[in-house]
């Protein structure tokens, strides 16, 4: 137990699943090692939210800021900006009540824009990453410093890593390779990350050993700030309930693992936001079935539509898909969402078809499961190239934005991935590897818990 009582972190995720659950779970964690006071900076429906899947139990306080995107008429990501001034004025109280010598903030990369309101009020402040370190770090250098060079060659390197970082042109994002500077997306994260650079420390929702040119790339770009490496910080899907409640469904997940041999099923997710077009999902289905692979697949509508909107099977799928496949159990759908860590975790799940988000990423790899990576936006290409070829715990279907989806090359990277096959061997045993990794570090003893420590010792030093 690190003793902090009478200081303050105030933690502002953004205000996306993929954000607040890590940064909830984060919570959860230093607010069983240290005695201050946790404040999650939220939203209305954001605090709905978390109140709803925070333990009744916790000691996490809630502050909720006014906030309206319709106001706006603005994206989400633009319009989180608007928080800066109520976020300022929370800031600014806490400093008169408590003393701007007792509080952190812990701000998401995303709201950069906090990192200067906490310093220009004298409060310490450091930036979490939900994100992977590799990704992020690829991402930055991009955003600051967008691909120049010969328009015609394929490969280029980014100079700006401890050691020059080899990419495709193929693997950047449409939404850079593209950017004039006129879109919202590119100039905001460049502002985002410029600001982040600023902050007194990083926190990295990874572990010493799996990503550490990520973690020295943000120490050199930021001119010498700490780094921790405090994952894998990995919330339960009982974090995941203001979703509603999925009992039935889950039960049903787990009874059809139970039927089928060790590492025989493939597992199929694109997290909570990705989805894929009606015509790759026509053309996934064709190539899944073609593999004869059983398999659980979390479908949600394409892109386009509702999430709400009921699935209209016959239209997205082909024709009978669902009837063969039940009737030769070789599969099941799952309606926009399953119990992933529960699905992951058992016995008989063999590799995980992933978007590549880094929640799942972790996911995966603690559960020594390899990933077929179909990478569909942000910094997902850069995970799966990190996958790929650092880590080589995966095997990828497509790669950027214009890739075409073809049945047969589907159906053939879901048999080399999990076949006997000499790449299949290789990604297996190296899971198997990053898994015992994970143990290790979350161990009372492991490296995450002594880099989150570490933090909390120097999140609140003595000033004359």
């Amino acid at each position: 137990m690190v003793e902090q009582e009478g200081k303050h972190l105030v933690l502002f995720p953004f205000m996306a699943e993929g954000h607040f659950v890590p940064f909830l779970a984060m919570a959860d964690r230093i607010n069983r090692r240290t005695r201050c006071t946790i404040t999650i900076v939220s939203t209305p429906l954001l605090s709905r939210n978390l109140k709803a899947i925070n333990p009744p139990d916790s000691n996490i306080r809630l502050a909720e800021l006014p906030f309206s995107c319709t106001d706006v008429g603005l994206a989400l990501l633009e319009a989180s900006e608007t928080l800066r001034p109520a976020f300022e004025d929370m800031l600014s109280e806490l400093c008169r009540t408590a003393g701007r010598e007792s509080i952190h903030v812990i701000a998401d990369f995303l709201v950069g824009w906090a990192v200067e309101v906490a310093t220009e009020l004298g409060v310490l402040v450091s930036v979490f990453m939900t994100s992977g370190a590799y990704g992020t770090a690829v991402g930055v250098s991009l955003w600051l410093q967008p691909p120049s060079g010969d328009p015609e060659s394929d490969e280029f390197s980014l100079a700006d890593f401890p050691r020059p970082i080899s990419l495709r042109r193929s693997q950047i994002p449409d939404y850079i390779r593209f950017s004039d500077g006129s879109d919202v997306l590119c100039p905001f994260l460049r502002r985002q990350s410029s600001r982040c650079l600023g902050a007194d420390g990083f926190l990295f929702n990874t572990l010493e050993g799996l990503e550490d040119i990520g973690l020295e790339y943000f120490e050199k770009k930021s001119g010498g700030s700490p780094v921790w490496a405090i994952g894998p910080i990995i919330a339960g899907d009982d974090f995941r309930r203001f979703r509603g409640e999925h009992g039935v469904q889950s039960q049903g997940c787990i009874e059809w693992l139970d039927l089928h041999p060790p590492s025989s099923v493939l597992y199929i997710a694109f997290g909570s936001i990705e989805t894929i077009s009606a015509s790759e999902m026509m053309e996934f289905a064709h190539g899944l079935e073609m593999s004869g692979r059983p398999f659980i697949w979390v479908v949600k509508p394409p892109l386009g539509n509702e999430e709400t909107e009921q699935f209209r099977r016959n239209e997205w799928l082909p024709e009978g898909f669902e009837d063969r496949i039940q009737k030769r159990k070789q599969g099941i759908l799952v309606k926009n969402w399953g119990p992933q860590l529960a699905i992951l975790s058992h016995k008989s799940t063999g590799a995980f078809l992933s978007h590549c988000g880094w929640n799942s990423i972790l996911e995966s790899l603690a559960n020594g499961v390899p990933i077929i990576s179909w990478p569909l936006g942000g910094e997902q290409n850069f995970n799966s190239k990190l996958l790929q070829e650092e880590l080589k715990v995966s095997v990828e279907i497509a790669a950027g934005d214009s890739a075409e989806i073809d049945r047969d090359r589907i159906s053939g990277v879901i048999e080399m991935a999990m076949g006997q096959t000499q790449k299949g061997d290789e990604i297996r045993r190296n899971a198997g590897i990053l898994r015992a990794m994970f143990e290790a570090a979350n161990r009372e003893e492991g490296c995450s818990n002594e880099a989150l420590d570490d933090f909390l010792k120097k999140a609140f030093p003595s000033r004359k």
